[in-house]
């Protein structure tokens, strides 16, 4: 038995009360009338009778009473041994993160998670968990050794990022489906970058304990690595100056200034070879320039010569592809000469030769076919010959992008074509005296994506618009909005393709759009986003999604996708071939793929260099993240009594006996002290 708050049984000192209560009883006599006192001699009674104890039943219930309610607060409890540790649930969480290829971690880890699984009772229940890029449940709570086992063994090295918390959310996740107390013993670096931006997320429920299993083996060595690389994805021209070039930085973490040797890799080939000067703990960097690649897809890596405690974060992957410049069919009406004059411009100051601008009015596009094209712009053109217009919602259907700008014809016509809805109304802000503004930006939409957009709203703050268009977005995706709230850049996706419609037009008489910088950047990124450049080449990181066909096409309507891993692979079966949308990246390497479109890409994947720092977290931290679950007991400790002992705490069980004290001793006071009677 013991005491969890023993500083309560000073209280005893409080069984002096009773005593002291029944000594001081008030001795009560009956004045009896005398015709006189003369024959009474005077003398002294002894008080030793009245100062002893009576009622010595009602004496011990009140005692009883103190001494109970005394025990209470003092939190008795009892310790059983545990048929203990079957109670419990063992969970066995291995990272298997990119940071744990460093030295011998992985190995570590595992091997220390074999010998605790070995060491658990036969009849307990254990779970097994893989810590990547995703939290991957291996077993179900099992108490077969063997498949356990099997699970662990299974676990590979991945090339995700670790998230604690992901973590705590799976596991309060589980604890409210299972009541049982769970025992979590992680098994990982303790990378501190696996840290989310809130540390309540990490947290655990209350009926788990953790037990963390630091392999990291002291201070994170110093690490070198390809942090960024900047090169396009898409070259017509290898002599271009302004897009012929690769730039890479080069990151230290926890590393003493150095000199080093970086390799621009080209096909399996080291094409250039720069030396670069890192600062301690700093970043470089470093240019190749003009890049010269063959045409189609390119596999190019940028590699960190020399080595160091982490080779596998020393290069960085990406793809080039090279191909004659596509055309692009710039329609507008007959009266309308400067919106081509100004988009040509546009992609010509934006450095894009990729594209080659054909501009015809809409009466000549009867014998044109749309998939020549690497996208189609219809500039105020507000009647489509109807066979180039049937040509054209094929093309789009396919996988085509078309840009449509509605311009200063929007008010004599109602019909948008392609668009399927009509243009409401027109706001005609000259006329008012007051030009509208921009105020509303999605930039996470790719043909308006930016960084840091800045106070300026990324620039789009300046620009008046005169003249626009009121159009129902009904599922369309709005991108950009005026002051009073009109739509201005709405995206609608048809079949494997997307309509992106201006409300406005891309003159300047319907704004000054063009005469800002921002209208450059616009047309340049509208333009690889509606030709699908950006995501036929290029790199992405791992854990991100690539989108394989239309969420909205009809299932069966589309040719089957392919995907070959980098192992050469093909990790989709025939069934998901045909009906699956999207595909994770989960390895570094390059992927091949066929979209439903039938445009073929090559991926190139590289890990979070979040993984590369492999600080560990502070000790501090990792005190507070274990031991905010065992009431400041710790953990270690709480673990493994837990295993030998069951706390049964007496509490409830001695306030319940002295509530029956209680009520005896309330009777016994009323039976005893009711009537007081002189004593003889």
């Amino acid at each position: 038995m013991g005491f969890l708050a023993p500083w309560f049984l000073t209280g005893l000192a409080a069984l002096g009360v009773p005593v002291f209560v029944h000594l001081l009883r008030k001795h009560v006599t009956t004045p009896r009338p005398v015709s006189s006192l003369m024959f009474f001699e005077r003398g002294i009674q002894s008080s030793t009778r009245h100062q002893r104890l009576r009622y010595l039943l009602l004496f011990a219930l009140r005692s009883a009473l103190l001494l109970l309610v005394v025990f209470a607060f003092a939190e008795p409890f009892v310790r059983r041994a545990a048929t203990g540790a079957n109670e419990h649930e063992l969970l066995i969480v291995l990272d298997s993160s990119f940071s744990m290829r460093a030295g011998t971690r992985f190995a570590d880890a595992r091997q220390q998670a074999l010998a605790l699984l070995a060491a658990k009772p036969p009849s307990q229940k254990a779970q097994v968990i893989a810590l990547g890029g995703q939290i991957e449940m291996l077993t179900q709570p099992i108490s077969d050794e063997a498949q356990l086992r099997s699970a662990l063994e299974s676990i590979q090295l991945g090339d995700g990022h670790a998230n604690f918390g992901e973590l705590g959310r799976t596991i309060r996740a589980m604890a409210d489906t299972s009541h049982r107390p769970i025992d979590l013993h992680l098994f990982s670096d303790m990378q501190r970058t696996a840290m989310p931006a809130n540390f309540a997320d990490m947290m655990l429920p209350p009926n788990a304990t953790l037990v963390l299993h630091d392999v990291a083996k002291g201070t994170a060595p110093p690490n070198w690595t390809v942090e960024r690389v900047t090169a396009p994805a898409e070259l017509a021209d290898p002599k271009d100056p302004k897009r012929s070039r690769v730039q890479a930085v080069v990151a230290g973490f926890g590393t003493p200034a150095a000199e080093k040797t970086v390799s621009l890799v080209i096909n399996g080939k080291a094409v250039a070879t720069r030396n670069v000067k890192i600062p301690a703990d700093g970043r470089a960097t470093v240019e190749f320039a003009p890049v010269d690649v063959g045409y189609g897809f390119n596999r190019c890596e940028v590699r960190l010569e020399g080595g160091d405690a982490f080779p596998a974060d020393d290069a960085s992957l990406f793809v080039i592809r090279r191909s004659d410049p596509e055309r692009v069919l710039f329609v507008h009406a007959s009266n309308d000469i400067r919106s081509a004059v100004y988009f040509g411009a546009a992609l010509a100051a934006a450095g894009a030769t990729s594209f080659l601008l054909q501009s015809v009015t809409a009466e000549q596009t009867t014998d044109l076919d749309p998939s020549k094209f690497g996208f189609v712009v219809l500039s105020d053109a507000g009647t489509l010959p109807s066979i180039f217009e049937h040509t054209l919602a094929q093309y789009v259907a396919k996988g085509g992008g078309v840009l449509i700008a509605l311009g200063t014809n929007a008010g004599r016509r109602a019909r948008i074509p392609l668009w399927g809805a009509d243009a409401r109304d027109v706001h005609d802000y000259a006329h008012t005296g007051a030009a509208a503004s921009v105020s509303q930006v999605d930039f996470t939409y790719p043909a308006l994506a930016q960084e840091q957009p800045g106070h300026d709203n990324g620039g789009w703050a300046e620009t008046k618009i005169f003249y626009a268009a009121s159009v129902d977005p009904g599922q369309a995706r709005v991108a950009a909005r005026l002051s009073d709230g009109t739509p201005l850049l709405l995206d609608k996706q048809s079949g494997e393709g997307h309509v992106l419609l201006l409300t406005s037009g891309l003159e300047n008489l319907t704004n000054d759009l063009p005469l800002h910088p921002v209208f450059v950047a616009f047309v340049d990124k509208a333009a690889r986003y509606l030709s699908g450049h950006e995501r036929l080449s290029g790199s992405q990181l791992v854990d991100s999604f690539v989108q394989l066909r239309s969420a909205t096409a009809p299932v069966g309507e589309v040719a089957n996708v392919e995907v070959i891993d980098p192992d050469g692979r093909r990790p989709l079966s025939l069934s998901e071939a045909r009906t699956v949308q999207t595909f994770r990246l989960q390895r570094a390497g390059f992927y091949q793929v066929r979209f439903a479109n039938g445009r073929d890409a090559v991926i190139g994947v590289n890990p979070d260099r979040r993984e590369s720092d492999l600080q560990p977290i502070a000790q501090d931290v990792l005190q507070l993240w274990s031991g905010n679950n065992a009431g400041g007991v710790p953990v270690q400790a709480a673990v493994v009594d837990d295993v030998k002992y069951r706390r049964v705490n007496l509490w409830w069980y001695v306030m319940l006996l002295a509530l029956v004290v209680a009520l005896a001793e309330t009777a016994l006071a009323s039976r005893y002290i009711g009537t007081q009677r002189e004593e003889a």
